[in-house]
């Protein structure tokens, strides 16, 4: 189930990124998408994965996990952006290596939290799709305002989704002692991605909406937790 999560993870990559080629398809509701994503893996990480990444041994992780993905946003610059906002610049091969390892080690994520959990599984498995969709999209319409191909677009989304299932493979790799260790690090991660680029994103122009969304995405998600945790 796992193999599975990591490879809708991938699918949910390559929709969102078409979705800007698609002129019916209008995202003025980008802002709002953002700041729902926002709440979903903030939750996400507070709810499950901090929780059971064994903090007590493994905080010095959840640092270098959000560090890390501190600096990788930083020099892969492909930031996640509403409609109009995405700039031209930022889509080089730095930027594709650092989507890439960003898509690998939530895969390993994803399959690592159901080995220790199913619930934690699905919870990691929801926070990344929720920012993938978002992050697909942008990526897209940086590489159309950068004069990119439509093959090559297309190319780098199908690299993107592909490393999440190549991520999830690479799990067997990885001792059983790591299990918790590589949790702690990825709610480092998701509680940067969540509080330090989608949240100040969503809020760069103020709109109840969007803290509505927020709010809407940390609720929908603290409730799903809530109920697969009762029937668990």
């Amino acid at each position: 189930m796992g193999l599975l999560y990591a490879m809708l993870a991938g699918l949910s990559t390559i929709l969102s990124g078409l979705l800007p080629f698609i002129s019916s398809v209008r995202l003025r509701f980008g802002r709002y998408m953002i700041g729902f994503a926002s709440g979903v893996v903030i939750s996400a990480a507070l709810l499950e994965m901090i929780p059971k990444g064994n903090m007590h041994d493994n905080a010095p992780f959840a640092l270098l996990g959000f560090f890390t993905f501190y600096l990788l946003e930083k020099i892969a610059m492909v930031h996640t952006c509403a409609e109009g906002e995405c700039v031209a610049s930022g889509m080089t091969w730095v930027s594709l290596i650092g989507i890439s390892a960003d898509n690998f080690i939530d895969g390993l994520a994803i399959v690592a939290g159901y080995a220790l959990d199913p619930l934690l599984g699905f919870m990691i498995f929801l926070a990344v799709v929720a920012h993938e969709i978002p992050q697909g999209a942008a990526t897209t319409v940086v590489m159309k305002n950068s004069k990119y191909s439509t093959g090559k677009t297309l190319s780098t989304l199908g690299i993107g989704a592909l490393l999440y299932p190549l991520g999830a493979l690479s799990f067997g790799m990885l001792p059983a002692a790591y299990h918790e260790t590589i949790i702690a690090f990825m709610a480092g991660e998701f509680m940067f991605i969540g509080a330090g680029e989608l949240l100040p994103e969503a809020h760069q122009k103020y709109n109840i909406g969007v803290v509505l969304s927020v709010i809407l995405g940390a609720g929908l998600t603290t409730i799903l937790e809530w109920l697969m945790g009762s029937a668990h």
